[in-house]
């Protein structure tokens, strides 16, 4: 959707952020095959915000969140998580520093119940991850703590429902459920709201804003209005570099960034 289409939002309410980064790209880059994806890309994540990363088809901000969120190994430059250099680490080493990151497609284990979805989760950081065969009754001390991750998206209701009988939103909200049950300082989240329904787009994008509390989220999204209405900041990126940043109202009223987008659109109507 073009950014001077998207459906003009309120503004964000103002929330406390520290200025201070969580993360930092500095000369970030990834080159295919001498093709360069991501080229020397500067990047500040500013701890408490909710921060997306925008463009128009082709413009490297998949490749750039992959590569922040260490799915993918840079061909230059540097990635630090508050004083780490994590550039060269592995997602569950960083995943164990609190930088987690959620799927774009529905992560869930369909066969169990969305209340053994979370525990699941609670049992690594209880040090039972490889204690499968123990009796459901062991694991019930972390019942109290799943059903709270539970209640966060929606879901306490549901606890006892097979993952498989949720409609796709909510499958959505339960992955979400799992990610924060992993305790992220920054939750990295991959196009939250692909593939949902208006009115599911509407639950999902007021269930970001309320977990965001006392976090921070980083964010791939298409959907402009969610965009809007939520991000405290928003950079956007062409020909992978970066082409404007600032807040939604900024760069969605910058001469540079509508051009990009008109010029997608007519790449497309063109074909």
């Amino acid at each position: 959707m073009s950014v001077v289409e998207a459906e003009r939002k309120a503004s964000p309410v103002p929330r406390s952020l520290s200025g201070t980064p969580i993360l930092r790209a500095r000369k970030l880059g990834k080159k295919f095959s001498g093709f360069a994806a991501v080229e020397d890309v500067d990047l500040e994540i500013a701890e408490g915000s909710i921060h997306a990363l925008v463009g128009p088809n082709g413009a490297g901000k998949t490749t750039c969140f992959n590569l922040l969120s260490k799915f993918l190994e840079p061909s230059s430059g540097d990635i630090f998580f508050r004083d780490s250099n994590i550039t060269r680490m592995q997602p569950a080493d960083v995943a164990r520093k609190g930088m987690v990151r959620s799927f774009q497609i529905s992560a869930t284990f369909l066969h169990m119940t969305l209340l053994e979805n979370v525990r699941v989760v609670l049992q690594r950081s209880a040090g039972l991850a490889h204690q499968f065969w123990m009796p459901a009754r062991a694991l019930a001390r972390l019942d109290d703590e799943a059903l709270r991750f539970l209640d966060m998206v929606g879901l306490a209701g549901q606890s006892s429902q097979l993952a498989s009988n949720l409609p796709y939103g909510h499958k959505r909200a339960l992955e979400l459920a799992t990610t924060l049950a992993m305790n992220p300082q920054l939750l990295l989240l991959d196009e939250p709201t692909q593939g949902l329904g208006h009115e599911d787009v509407e639950q999902v994008t007021e269930l970001i804003r309320r977990v965001a509390q006392g976090r921070t989220v980083l964010m791939v999204e298409h959907n402009m209005s969610v965009i809007a209405k939520i991000c405290d900041r928003v950079t956007v990126m062409q020909r992978g570099q970066v082409l404007a940043e600032g807040s939604y109202d900024e760069v969605s009223r910058n001469p540079e960034v509508i051009a990009a987008y008109m010029g997608d659109a007519e790449e497309e109507v063109l074909g």
